[in-house]
């Protein structure tokens, strides 16, 4: 059987220059990142397009929360409902992602995706790399706010936040402490919410 020359998938020329790869933003259905991510890399290995697109991504962080009266860390997705990709934007490559299931459509001003710009998704990679070195509190605080220590020595103490340090993960509560004002600082994850 001789496969018709008409309807062959056109193979890039030798001196055809191989249009750049820019990253853009994939908007998916909530909750299916990782199952759109696997789709489309399977996608991706099958097609003879494969090339143009380089790599898929979820961007996630390392969260620790206390469950049980145990730390916990785990890995939540930082813009949920959302993938990165970095692709060469030809219309063989958009509609081989805009037909992956899950997949609800690019981000973009009117009818053709805008790439994100190279301070962007520097920014993002640095995000997702120092997000994983160090597991950010899955909940934040604010000054003022009531809480109760639920982990060490303080353990069932109530307070007020004084200062909140997110960068360290960190919190001064004023807490009364055999009828004293104290301020002690304790870690997001060694407190809740009243």
């Amino acid at each position: 059987m001789v496969a018709d020359a008409a309807h062959a998938p056109d193979a890039p020329k030798a001196d055809e220059a191989e249009p750049p790869k820019h990253w853009y933003v994939i908007h998916t259905q909530t909750g299916q990142e990782l199952k759109v991510k696997g789709s489309l890399e399977g996608k991706i290995q099958q097609s003879p397009i494969g090339p143009q697109i380089a790599q898929v991504l979820v961007p996630t962080e390392r969260v620790a929360e206390i469950r049980g009266g145990k730390k916990r860390i785990s890995e939540r997705k930082f813009f949920p409902g959302y993938l990165l990709i970095q692709m060469a934007m030809t219309d063989d490559s958009w509609h081989l992602v805009r037909t992956t299931p899950g997949v609800t459509g690019f981000i973009g001003a009117g009818r053709r995706p805008v790439p994100l710009s190279d301070e962007e998704v520097q920014e993002i990679l640095r995000q997702t790399e120092e997000r994983k070195d160090k597991p950010a509190p899955r909940v934040s605080f604010e000054k003022g706010e009531g809480v109760r220590v639920i982990e060490g020595p303080f353990t069932n103490f109530s307070g007020v936040i004084e200062e909140v340090n997110a960068q360290r993960g960190k919190l001064k509560v004023l807490a009364s402490i055999f009828g004293r004002q104290t301020p002690i600082e304790l870690e997001f994850w060694q407190v809740e919410r009243l």
